[in-house]
């Protein structure tokens, strides 16, 4: 188990200090930043609530739902079991590592950030196939930036990817599971009919 843990390190310090650079230097904690993209967010669940019809309502309710079970699995129950330290805790600073949006106490394995976006973008790219590559983009650099940013291990990310990825397909497949249930309900002959 060791050496998982020393490459994980050797690859933090490569996508943290090796590949660093003033374009990514601005652009990483602009990403990182969630509330850099609340705005945008609730403008395009809004849209899909009102222009999308029954479809983009399910959407918007299933979509909330995915991310809030991606995030408390990640954060209230996998973090709190596993205890990682961050590479930007302030008691373990890593020697030459770049702390670019300063350092945190919380725990590190599994990535919120990455969770979410992953989970986010499984099930919306299942919803809306014509964006899937955006938004598989957009989870790839946030998941980047955390480690860019010094807050998270590259397996805090890969971690948090495949939290996202199971909690889409729990709410995917639960949804298929009760549309057909329900569909053969609506089937079903009234007793005595």
């Amino acid at each position: 188990m060791q050496w998982l843990f020393e490459m994980d390190f050797r690859v933090f310090m490569f996508l943290n200090r090796s590949l660093a650079n003033p374009v990514f230097d601005w652009l990483m904690p602009f990403i990182t930043n969630k509330d850099n993209f609340m705005i945008p967010i609730i403008l395009t669940a809004l849209a899909l609530a009102v222009f999308g019809g029954k479809k983009g309502r399910i959407a918007v309710l299933l979509g909330v739902m995915t991310v809030i079970l991606s995030d408390q699995l990640s954060s209230a129950v996998i973090k709190p079991l596993v205890q990682r330290i961050r590479p930007s805790h302030p008691d373990h600073l890593i020697e030459g590592a770049r702390y670019l949006i300063g350092t945190k106490g919380s725990w590190s394995f599994t990535s919120s950030h990455a969770a979410n976006n992953a989970s986010a973008a499984l099930f919306f790219s299942v919803k809306y196939p014509k964006v899937k590559w955006v938004l598989i983009v957009i989870a790839l650099m946030v998941g980047y930036s955390r480690i860019y940013v010094g807050v998270h291990w590259p397996l805090d990310v890969i971690g948090g990817y495949l939290v996202g990825i199971i909690c889409a397909g729990a709410v995917l497949l639960s949804e298929k599971g009760v549309r057909y249930l329900w569909i053969k309900r609506r089937q079903r002959p009234e007793n005595g009919a």
